[in-house]
């Protein structure tokens, strides 16, 4: 099989965005488009303001944009031209029919199969880049295998494991690469003409290849294993606040054992972002699918914790603020769904605010790198009331500050660094009394707040500690 020379990624998001960019970066002799059909996002992406923020990113991209890396509208264009096309479309759990709220939706992949299997003049080696269930090779293969023409296709897998806030780092330095597919002939070649794109830059005993079934799978279960982590010490954390022990103590004792290991193990009020709850919601379907229900619902629990998390934060909030916070104004400090990132895709932030707006709190909130406009299409994609109330109740600063005055609790939701250097005895001076300071990351100094004269809740300690 002859060297690639031409790549075309379709969709240019979180995934697509950063992973094409490294690889135009890494491999100067390969042109690389990455095309979409939402043009303001492919108009950004010719701008030096970038759609998506991720530290480094904008270095990256204005090294390699005009030379060998270019965003497009013309998808028609980069089909026909590419030797390799990488599908990164978005895949959401359904919201409607057969699987609905934990099946993936798989409607944008299979629009991007047709339009390969209609528009390809050569042969193709078609790459799934985004989160799919188990055995959708077999489908975007099926389709392909009904283009009228004589082209030939190689479908592989190669499931990114970005974590967003590092995603440069993670593609410059990634823990290791998984590409899978057929293992034929043609499949193996096609397997070696990406695993020879990545050599440029990974060693190569850091690409892993392996059958087409087990790296899709792979994806879903890493994902799965890393949130279970988080909703193992976080179902913990209730358990320490009640008996006064200290979360992250026993964090730091367990993952001392060099079987446990650290990471992954910092309570909080839950976890977000676009693949932790789709994957594990995708793999509990899976499961029920292959009549293995003891399976899907050991799973399942991983996202019923989460859920009570969430749920258990908003309420304390409530049941401190004397049990009412109707008419009272609370700040939200972060709305990402971590720091170092302007994604908002199941955020925390997002039901904690939910909760609190279902009892009428003001909620006043600041987030250094989320917009106006995405805080509110997140509360109104919830349906809970109407676009008009949502606008009533929540209202957006540009200042933590402006945010903070006057309110009756502050909620940190981010972990953002800015958040430690904030004058918080100048935040308290404005507050309203007393003063309640909910750390859902525990990331502030409480001892210092507390002196200051905050009444300081942080997750899975006792009061006082």
């Amino acid at each position: 099989m002859k060297p690639v020379k031409n790549i075309c990624c379709i969709g240019a998001g979180y995934v697509g965005g950063p992973t094409m960019a490294v690889i135009a970066q890494k491999c100067k002799e390969i042109k690389v488009t990455v095309v979409d059909i939402n043009k303001q996002r492919i108009a950004d992406w010719n701008t030096d303001d970038l759609p998506i923020y991720e530290p480094g990113l904008l270095e990256v991209v204005k090294e390699a944009r005009g030379r060998n890396l270019f965003f497009s509208t013309d998808i028609v264009k980069g089909i026909k031209e590419a030797d390799m096309i990488f599908i990164s479309v978005n895949t959401p759990t359904k919201t409607y029919g057969l699987g609905k709220g934990r099946a993936a939706d798989l409607k944008y992949v299979e629009l991007c199969a047709r339009q390969i299997a209609e528009h390809a003049t050569s042969d193709k080696i078609v790459v799934e880049k985004s989160t799919l269930p188990v055995r959708t090779a077999s489908s975007i293969k099926a389709i392909l295998a009904q283009s009228s023409s004589e082209v030939k296709f190689h479908v592989l897998s190669n499931p990114e494991f970005l974590a967003e806030g590092t995603a440069v780092t993670d593609l410059h330095n990634p823990d290791r690469v998984l590409i899978g597919g057929e293992q034929t002939p043609g499949g193996l070649e096609a397997i070696e003409a990406l695993t020879a794109i990545y050599a440029n830059w990974v060693p190569r005993e850091r690409i892993i290849q392996t059958r087409i079934w087990s790296s899709e799978l792979s994806k879903l279960t890493a994902n799965a294993f890393l949130a279970q982590r988080i909703s193992s010490i976080n179902s913990l954390s209730a358990l320490c606040e009640v008996t006064d022990a200290d979360v992250d103590e026993v964090a730091r004792a367990i993952g001392s054992d060099s079987r446990i290991g650290p990471k992954f193990l910092k309570s909080s009020v839950g976890f977000g972002g676009s693949c932790f709850q789709k994957d594990i919601l995708n793999l509990v379907y899976l499961c029920e699918h292959f009549g293995l229900p003891e399976v899907a619902e050991y799973w399942n629990q991983v996202i019923i914790m989460n859920d009570y998390q969430k749920r258990r934060f908003a309420q304390k909030i409530i049941h401190t603020l004397f049990n009412t916070v109707s008419g009272k104004k609370i700040a939200m400090l972060g709305w990402a769904f971590k720091k170092d990132t302007n994604d908002t895709r199941e955020s925390a932030a997002i039901y904690v605010s939910d909760h609190l707006l279902n009892d009428l709190a003001e909620v006043h909130v600041y987030d250094p790198r989320v917009p106006k406009q995405a805080m509110y299409a997140d509360l109104n994609y919830l349906q809970t009331r109407s676009e008009k109330e949502n606008q009533d109740l929540l209202s957006v600063h540009a200042s933590p500050y402006d945010a903070c005055k006057d309110a009756h609790a502050i909620t940190v939701i981010t972990e953002w660094d800015e958040f430690k250097e904030l004058d918080w005895k100048r935040i308290y001076d404005n507050m309203l009394k007393p003063a309640f300071l909910f750390d859902g990351r525990n990331i502030l100094d409480h001892k210092a707040l507390r002196e200051i004269g905050f009444q300081v809740y942080s997750i899975g300690k006792g009061e006082n500690s």
